[in-house]
């Protein structure tokens, strides 16, 4: 199995482009940058940012780094703080710790961090303050509060302090409907314009170029992306600094419209643009690159030795940059690097010299790493299944099947899979021809749903099936509901049901009054079945296989604690914050909390059930 996560180890060589957005903030010599990584989800964007850091690091050769970093996710904030102000904090707080460690502008970064701390502590980092500056709407300043900013950075700001804002804040909302004049001496726009000198000269005592890495944006909501792009240009076009941001631009840009309702594209390309100087996008992969990728995860979850491992990943991407010369990156050649390869790991070389021209073409994957990822994580599943239960499956029959369920036409998927269970021998003979043509490389015309040129492409994998018993590989992948045999004995009714939900499982609610309807035996085996779906997630916040799980246990209530305890044996990794609010109301919740609070999960999880708890203990939301 392979992790979701991003790493500092280039699988993808992409170390390249990496060096190349380093060299540029290394050239800048201090004027200010802004850079855009732009691809989409699973390219790897977020590997793309570590490879930038090392290679930034690596400039220092032993020396302190002339680069600062702040590395900053703004979708782990998102309906838990601000993250304009959270990016402020967390930029001030990063400065602050680098001046002590480096014992030079420390009393400029302390000057810095009180500053955004008042801003915090007047509620104006998520409002007035920052709406001024930016030519936002403002919601309400009064001098009260300003004057209790005023003790705020001169000292450190305790909770009575925050209390006394607070209630002066709202006083000032209720008493005026209009922007008043600050105090000339302490106003918003002034804390700003101090805010931006402060950093500035803070960096320059420090005498380094602040790096801030934005990933994750394109998840979040479009609140929050504005938040934080608004926030980016606080600090943006200030000496001394550069932004790279790893987002996919059409899923920005889709928030720069929802925020500006009724402006045309060319106004929201005008804005990005403004944000971002330079875009560089992450390359595509292509079918050489996307074998190099399955053969090195094959090679990382190999028994060989670290280091044999590394000497293998390093001649890989060297190999890489030479394939426009016609070098290849293949069995062949890893068996040059390393000739003493196990038996195990050169088949699974032959598995990756089969998918790859198909894994790239393919429009579900089109070579996405992420997507590639999760593929091989499904067939390893589904071996492990084979082995436990002893059915013996091959696993190139099972590859070549997982791989029309993943990529081909559903109702083509149907039908193959209702030949296999009504053919007595469970073979899909109606292959044969079909396969024997596309083998000699032979022209033919096949009807409707098989008339794809993924089909085409598929039916010359190896093996070839029409001679083969499916009816094993069918029986490890039957979490979907067009695999049901007979002998599940479920109504018609209820497969309907289970086939809409794992093909939508986003609409489930729409189906909770016939749930209701069903047997409790046949909802025991639809929740069966989605369960075994939704092992295949790899992040837990609120996939779509969620609302499934949660609509069959509003139909049936008894089923909560089967789904409490599924989401309490979920890998501590893959759990994030969102999926808190989304379980809540769920009168078994607690039970889950409690186990993940004890394991390992994030801080913003614990973080998340803390809060939940503390707002049920006030009567506002209970867990």
């Amino acid at each position: 199995m392979w992790p979701d996560n991003e790493t500092e180890r280039d699988f993808l060589n992409f170390s390249g482009v990496a060096d190349t957005v380093a060299e540029i903030i290394v050239q800048a010599n201090g004027r200010p940058t802004s850079i855009g990584v732009s691809g989409s989800w699973g390219s790897g964007k977020s590997s793309m940012i570590k490879l930038v850091r090392r290679s930034l690091d690596d400039r220092a050769e032993g020396r302190a780094s002339q680069f600062v970093f702040v590395e900053f996710n703004a979708w782990l904030y998102q309906g838990y703080d601000d993250a304009r102000a959270a990016l402020l904090e967390v930029i001030a707080t990063k400065l602050a710790e680098e001046a002590k460690a480096r014992e030079t502008g420390v009393d400029k970064a302390q000057n810095l961090l009180k500053r955004v701390n008042w801003l915090r502590a007047a509620k104006l980092g998520a409002g007035s303050a920052l709406a001024l500056a930016l030519g936002l709407p403002p919601t309400g300043v009064i001098g009260d509060v300003v004057r209790a900013g005023k003790q705020a950075v001169s000292d450190d700001v305790d909770e009575s302090d925050v209390a006394d804002l607070e209630e002066n804040a709202a006083k000032a909302g209720d008493a005026f409907g209009g922007l008043l004049k600050p105090n000339p001496e302490l106003s918003p726009p002034r804390e700003i314009h101090a805010i931006r000198e402060s950093f500035e000269q803070t960096l320059k005592e420090i005498g380094v170029t602040l790096v801030v890495l934005i990933d994750d944006l394109d998840r979040c909501l479009p609140p929050t992306t504005i938040s934080t792009l608004e926030a980016i240009r606080l600090f943006l076009f200030l000496d001394n600094t550069a932004f790279v941001i790893a987002a996919d631009n059409a899923m920005i840009k889709h928030a720069v419209r929802q925020h500006f309702d009724g402006v045309d594209d060319d106004l929201v390309t005008n804005y990005f643009d403004k944000l971002v100087q330079i875009p560089i996008r992450v390359p595509p992969l292509g079918t050489q690159e996307v074998r190099a990728y399955m053969l090195l995860l094959f090679v990382e979850n190999s028994e060989l030795e670290d280091e044999t491992k590394e000497i293998i990943r390093e001649k890989v991407c060297n190999q890489l940059t030479e394939t426009w010369r016609g070098k290849r990156v293949d069995r062949a050649f890893i068996e040059s690097v390393y000739p003493n390869l196990p038996t195990e790991l050169v088949g699974r070389f032959d598995t990756a010299d089969r998918l790859a021209p198909i894994m790239t073409s393919a429009s579900q994957i089109s070579g996405n790493p992420r997507l590639i990822k999760r593929f091989l994580n499904a067939l390893a599943i589904r071996m492990t299944i084979s082995n436990a239960h002893g059915v013996g499956v091959d696993e190139a029959v099972l590859t070549k099947m997982l791989l029309f369920e993943r990529c081909g036409n559903s109702k083509a998927y149907e039908e193959l899979t209702r030949t296999v269970n009504e053919d007595t021998d469970g073979k899909p003979r109606f292959l044969a021809e079909w396969e024997e043509k596309a083998v000699a490389g032979e022209e033919q015309e096949l009807p409707n749903p098989w008339d794809e040129p993924f089909f085409q492409d598929w039916l010359k994998i190896p093996p070839r099936l029409a001679d083969l018993d499916l009816r094993g590989v069918l029986y490890v992948s039957r979490e979907h509901a067009r695999l049901i045999t007979p002998e599940d004995r479920l109504s018609s009714e209820a497969a309907d049901l289970l086939s809409a939900m794992l093909q939508s499982p986003d609409m489930a609610d729409r189906l909770k009054d016939r749930l209701a309807g069903l047997q409790r035996s046949e909802i025991t085996v639809v929740m069966d079945r989605v369960l075994e779906r939704a092992r295949q997630e790899q992040e837990w916040g609120t996939p779509p296989i969620l609302n499934a799980c949660l609509a069959i246990v509003r139909a049936d209530p008894g089923q909560g604690t089967r789904l409490a305890a599924f989401l309490s044996e979920r890998p501590a990794a893959q759990i994030t914050a969102s999926i808190v609010p989304r379980i809540t109301d769920q009168p078994w919740a607690t039970s889950v909390f409690d186990k993940w609070q004890e394991g390992d999960v994030r801080p913003p999880v614990k973080a998340a059930i803390t809060k939940r708890a503390k707002r049920g203990s006030n009567g506002n939301v209970s867990v």
